[in-house]
């Protein structure tokens, strides 16, 4: 399987401060106020709960020692004593309800600010996290994060149902109170043993638990692959590696969940005893009613009510582990852009001036100067490693230089507002990936919508018109129901590039899946029948090369020689270079940035977006 590419050193900063803890707390802070109300509403909802809770057993022993003298009393104080019990269900059910839309709405507020995030970090940064692992972060660690409003809320309100109950008690009578906090510090202690214990092991599951899921998306974009290789099993076995390990941590849990529930399934019944003891021998003295020993025995319990506190607690540190996942994500710092616009008469010339590109610990290109003219077509070609892609990457700001500037029209691709530079820069990819629900939004999907006829217009123009037309309901038929080819879905790709074409059009060895025929079909289609404009094409095929006007050779990360593609062909190592064992799919390097989840959406900077249609090829590059 191909390895996830490493991470990025100029993100050095941004993963030292996710490291300090900082992020898991904006997350959690974030996250609090964007359902403040709510969460106020449910803290009011369950004070009240907790209110009536605690009244309940002194209404109960009250209505008992009226009972016992033989009051009229009796029968309003059984009254109140049932509306008490009707209010806490009816207050617990709408705290309920309340808890469950708000914990979905911030979920869903997080996710969505998490992927918008990912989109606008691009590729390149995006690229430090496997997809698996960016999975979980977004689904399971968001919506545990995404609770925390509402979890604090009731962890706040879990507190004063013990605290209110421990008042009352020493309302009823303070040598009973100062039993129970006899043994008040051992149940400080267990719950401070719970919460310690829970945090470590809660990190290690969940980190484990990205780890899984990374390895399954691997799996499952070569399964191919691993069917005609016959090595499932292997596979099999790889991805469930860390199983051990989330099961031990899995244990670990419930061990220290365990101990603080024996520990209070102990204490809590020695503090009720001790309590009922102290309160016996004050009924015997005749300072005690019956009907307050009952409320003293049902306040005992109350404040020894370690089950609920506990479970608020397990809650949050799984919230905070939580948090601390997507925070690192979040942490990650967005491409920054200009608000600069493209000279109106601009023909699209595409300047690199002095460009370093360091992938993986490797300089893939270095101090490259080039110039495409405006209006011009230029190829890209050299051997495998030479840096095509990534010059690719550079040329539409998929990706920044380490150094050096990329310039379209005078105008550093930096300083540009993103709508400019993703209406002006298409690309079309080797494999590329469609999104959209039908076949016509596949085309149609990117920075802007060209419209039905434009969107035939460009299938024409790449060939593809033909072949969506009989489908069953052509542009409308469902991508999930087109049974289409790898050379088909290229050339869809194509035709979405096409739809868009600014001034400037990047095509990654976007034809390497189509037949001399149709390539020379799309290339004079290219020229005659797509808005006219700058063409720069990573190519691997010499008869490629041979239709640009002008051919860039690159060689090691330098530009070797530019040029016309007869006047090189001159030249023997320039002939080796379509010769050498370099063909169609080869990247330049860990960090190529030629996936095409990870590059191909034209419409945002860059990052997986989050419905992806089938693609030409399964297994990753």
């Amino acid at each position: 399987m191909a390895p996830q590419p490493a991470a990025d050193p100029a993100d050095a900063d941004a993963a030292a401060a996710a490291g300090t803890g900082t992020p898991a707390d904006r997350v959690l802070t974030a996250a609090i106020r964007h359902s403040a109300g709510r969460a106020a509403a449910i803290c009011l909802l369950a004070a009240a709960s907790a209110a009536a809770s605690v009244a309940l057993p002194a209404a109960l022993g009250h209505t008992l020692d009226l009972a016992l003298d033989g009051s009229g009393e009796a029968a309003r104080w059984t009254a109140l004593c049932a509306l008490l019990v009707a209010a806490e269900v009816l207050l617990d059910a709408v705290s309920a309800h309340l808890t469950g839309t708000t914990d979905a709405r911030s979920t869903a507020w997080l996710r969505r600010r998490g992927l918008e995030h990912l989109l606008a970090v691009g590729p390149r940064r995006a690229a430090r996290f496997p997809h698996g692992d960016l999975v979980t972060r977004l689904s399971g660690n968001a919506a545990e994060a995404g609770a925390v409003p509402t979890t604090a809320a009731t962890a706040v309100s879990s507190l004063l149902t013990p605290l209110g109950a421990l008042v009352a008690l020493l309302l009823v009578d303070p040598w009973l109170a100062a039993a129970f906090c006899a043994g008040v510090p051992l149940l400080v202690l267990l719950l401070r043993a719970f919460a310690r214990g829970s945090s470590d092991s809660v990190s290690r599951y969940q980190r484990v638990q990205g780890e899984i899921a990374a390895r399954l998306v691997e799996a499952l974009a070569g399964a191919r692959t691993l069917a005609a290789a016959g090595t499932a099993g292997r596979e099999r076995a790889r991805v469930l590696a860390p199983l051990p390990e989330l099961a031990a941590q899995g244990r670990r849990m419930w061990h220290v969940y365990g101990q603080a529930m024996v520990g209070s399934g102990v204490l809590v019944p020695l503090l009720t005893i001790a309590v009922l003891a102290v309160g016996g021998v004050r009924l015997t003295a005749g300072e005690l009613s019956v009907g307050e020993l009952l409320a003293a025995s049902r306040y005992a319990a109350l404040a020894a009510g370690v089950g609920a506190v506990t479970g608020r607690i397990g809650a949050l540190v799984r919230s905070r582990a939580a948090a601390r996942r997507v925070g690192e994500l979040l942490a990650v710092p967005p491409v920054a852009y200009g608000r600069r616009t493209l000279p109106p008469d601009g023909t699209g010339r595409l300047e690199l001036r002095g460009v370093t590109a360091v992938r993986g610990g490797r300089e893939v290109l270095r101090g490259v100067d080039l110039v495409v003219p405006g209006g011009a077509t230029m190829a890209v070609v050299g051997r495998s490693g030479s840096g095509k892609s990534t010059l690719a990457a550079l040329a539409g700001r998929l990706a920044d230089p380490d150094e050096g500037r990329v310039l379209l029209d005078g105008v550093p691709l930096d300083g540009l507002d993103p709508a400019e530079l993703r209406r002006e820069v298409g690309y079309a990819f080797e494999r590329p990936a469609l999104f959209g629900d039908t076949v016509g939004e596949a085309v149609a999907f990117g920075a802007y919508d060209p419209g039905p006829g434009a969107v035939e217009d460009a299938a024409r123009a790449a060939s593809a018109d033909a072949f969506v037309r009989r489908l069953p309901a052509g542009y409308g038929t469902a991508l999930a129901d087109a049974p289409l080819s790898g050379g088909e879905f290229q050339r869809l790709g194509l035709a979405r590039a096409f739809a868009h074409a600014g001034r400037l059009l990047v095509l990654d060895d976007a034809t390497s899946s189509l037949d001399s025929v149709t390539e020379l079909q799309v290339s004079r289609a290219l020229t005659d029948r797509v808005r006219a404009g700058t063409r720069l094409l990573i190519a691997h095929r010499v008869s490629s090369a041979a239709r640009a006007d002008l051919v860039a050779w690159l060689e090691e990360g330098r530009v070797r020689a530019v040029g016309p593609h007869e006047a090189l062909w001159e030249l023997p190592e320039y002939r080796a270079a379509f010769t050498a064992g370099d063909g169609p799919g080869v990247s330049d390097g860990p960090d190529a940035l030629d996936t095409p989840d990870a590059l191909d959406t034209p419409g945002a900077p860059g990052g997986p977006a989050p419905r992806a249609a089938r693609a030409a090829a399964e297994e990753p590059r």
